[in-house]
């Protein structure tokens, strides 16, 4: 291998990384620092960050994030299959697998908005 060929892949690499840091950078330097209390306010779960671990919180916070990254992950595994999905073909185990997989996932959603885990009060 010559190294010549991974100059393009470390090019990429330093582009990618300038582009991610520049913007933060710059908004760390020209952007204004005006705290008030309705900005230094917890936002989210709803309670401050440094309190006793003992005090009572809303669990529904970690259940929506819950929620969140499980149908999150379902759509890291849509897109392979979907790339490969061509040569798998429409009557292929791979595609059944994930129509069952689908199914499977919107008959848990169905049970949580019938249960009203998505409901926000």
């Amino acid at each position: 291998m010559n190294p010549e060929t991974y100059v393009p892949i470390l090019l990429f690499i330093l582009v990618g990384l300038l582009i991610g840091a520049a913007p933060m950078l710059l908004g760390a330097l020209l952007g204004p620092r005006k705290p008030d209390p309705e900005k230094l306010s917890p936002y989210e779960c709803g309670f401050e960050a440094f309190e006793d671990a003992r005090m009572k919180f809303d669990v529904r916070y970690y259940l929506v994030a819950i929620l969140f990254i499980l149908f999150d992950l379902e759509i890291a595994f849509l897109f392979p299959w979907a790339v490969v999905l061509g040569d798998l073909g429409a009557w292929s185990i791979g595609f059944w697998s994930m129509m069952l997989f689908l199914a499977i996932l919107t008959v848990g959603f169905i049970y949580e908005w019938k249960k009203g885990a998505l409901d926000w009060e």
